[in-house]
């Protein structure tokens, strides 16, 4: 398995989309409001990726996961975190994570920033496990309840 940053003829955005609305299917209906990856098509992913890094996993030719990572005033907000469901448990998303902790080190940021909608609990538990902890409860515009969560964790010094 291979862990980078997309390389700049990176040209797989309809498999990129696939990946992330398989993975993302089972939001649907949970969630309030739905995930902003239903107004994303591949050329709004690569409009993204022209202004945050996106960090494929990749076996071969196989796309295996995905993150983008947004270089903040103070953070490396990373988002769009996805793996395909037949790689699970792999620590794929892992590796994801520390592809990201390096461009934050390399950046001088010091934590990495998510956000995880409320009825995910089971995603609030992988970043749990991720090392990540709640910050701050946030509302969508429009909501006067809570409808996301924003999680830290502290960038880890450079191994070696």
């Amino acid at each position: 398995m291979r862990i980078a940053r997309a390389p700049a003829d990176f040209r797989a955005w309809p498999q990129l989309l696939q990946l992330l609305q398989a993975s993302f299917a089972f939001m649907e209906g949970r969630i309030d409001p739905p995930s902003s990856l239903v107004r994303l098509g591949p050329d709004e992913l690569r409009a993204k990726a022209a202004t945050e890094t996106l960090i494929l996993a990749t076996e071969g030719p196989e796309l295996l996961g995905c993150v983008f990572a947004d270089l903040r005033e103070d953070v490396l907000y990373v988002g769009k975190l996805a793996v395909a469901r037949h790689a699970r448990g792999q620590g794929i998303a892992r590796a994801l994570l520390a592809e990201a902790d390096a461009l934050a080190r390399r950046h001088g940021r010091p934590f990495l920033e998510l956000q995880t909608r409320i009825e995910l609990v089971e995603n609030q538990a992988t970043f749990a496990a991720l090392g990540f902890e709640t910050v701050a409860h946030t509302a969508h515009p429009g909501y006067t309840r809570p409808t996301s969560l924003t999680l830290r964790r502290a960038v880890p010094a450079a191994a070696g």
